[in-house]
């Protein structure tokens, strides 16, 4: 009919990512001024109630959003009492241009179950459930995870060759120039790996365990920005967070390596370089960690874009380069 053409004309006159989009008109609204037993009486003339109906939205005689009246409430109210002296006034709202992605880290962080939709007026003109917002959370994980990997939302499991060659080949390019920036690090250090046969079995392990830990790190962060938990002054909070645990974990098995190491091939000075190597690719990998998602923020770019092939890359060349230089200057 007319309404619900025009319903759907609203919603589709809005952006994807836009709360607008996927906001539901079936709601059930009532006065400030009736008393709850009126509203059983209401309720009751209904053969079923719209989805995840937990409240009733309370609104003046121009539509205007007042309060809102949760089910529980009514249910144990007195009936005479009038329903604006029962009803909740401080209520979560949304507008129709917000963003679904803010308005589901809303929904997950005060625990909702529906929210009303206002126009700039404040009159109620929809509200969003969390079946929607469920939805929401779960393309963004979606999205996250095909992103750190250097892949593209869209991509279907079963799309056409082509088409996936075409989505892939940016981030391999990527991952080649930089495995041969890596490379290049290990050709300049070819005399002092002839001479220490050992180093070359040694230093996948340093570079291995800092790629490791740095995508234990920009996990967490990437995850922390998804859910709208880091403001500037948190993310140096959690740089020196991170950079304290990597510490920590460097000492520690830095020196179980410099142990076996030690013990394999019968050489302290060696012992000790694994020891220092280690400590600082993780204290790399903590610091890159942290700072690729929060620049590529603040850049205006998804921070999950690309960032698990960007440490890994870091990690790489830089753990080489540690461990190689601490060899040539103090084994040679």
């Amino acid at each position: 009919d007319a309404e619900e053409r025009a319903q759907v004309q609203a919603a589709m006159s809005y952006e994807d990512d836009q709360v607008g989009a996927i906001m539901d008109f079936e709601l059930v609204s009532i006065r400030a001024d009736v008393a709850c037993e009126v509203v059983l009486r209401y309720l009751r003339r209904f053969e079923s109630l719209p989805d995840h109906t937990d409240k009733i939205f309370v609104v003046d005689e121009n539509d205007v959003l007042q309060g809102v009246l949760p089910i529980r409430k009514l249910l144990v109210a007195d009936p005479d009492e009038l329903v604006e002296n029962v009803m909740a006034t401080d209520v979560v709202r949304f507008r129709p241009e917000d963003n679904v992605e803010e308005a589901a880290q809303a929904f997950e962080r005060y625990d909702l179950v529906t929210a009303p939709v206002v126009d700039a007026d404040k009159k109620l003109i929809g509200r969003i459930t969390v079946d929607e917002m469920v939805d929401v959370i779960r393309e963004e994980s979606e999205t996250d995870i095909l992103n750190m990997a250097g892949l593209q939302e869209e991509e279907d499991l079963f799309a056409p060759i082509w088409h996936s060659v075409k989505n892939r080949w940016v981030w391999l390019a990527v991952n080649l120039c930089t495995a041969f920036i890596a490379s290049r690090v290990i050709g300049a250090f070819e005399g002092s790996i002839e001479k220490i046969v050992a180093l070359a079995a040694l230093m996948p392990i340093v570079a291995g365990i800092g790629g490791n830990s740095g995508n234990q790190t920009i996990t967490m962060i990437v995850r922390a920005m998804a859910m709208g938990q880091i403001s500037g002054v948190q993310a140096r909070r959690l740089l020196k967070k991170e950079v304290g645990v990597a510490l920590v974990n460097g000492l520690i098995w830095g020196t179980v390596m410099g142990v076996v190491s030690w013990l394999l091939y019968g050489s302290l000075g060696i012992g000790l370089v694994m020891v220092a190597a280690m400590t600082l690719n993780l204290l790399l990998a903590a610091t890159v960690g942290v700072l690729i998602p929060v620049m590529m923020d603040k850049a205006g770019r998804d921070p999950a874009l690309g960032s698990s092939v960007l440490i890994t890359a870091v990690t790489d060349s830089g753990g080489f380069l540690i461990f190689l230089g601490l060899a040539t200057m103090f084994l040679l």
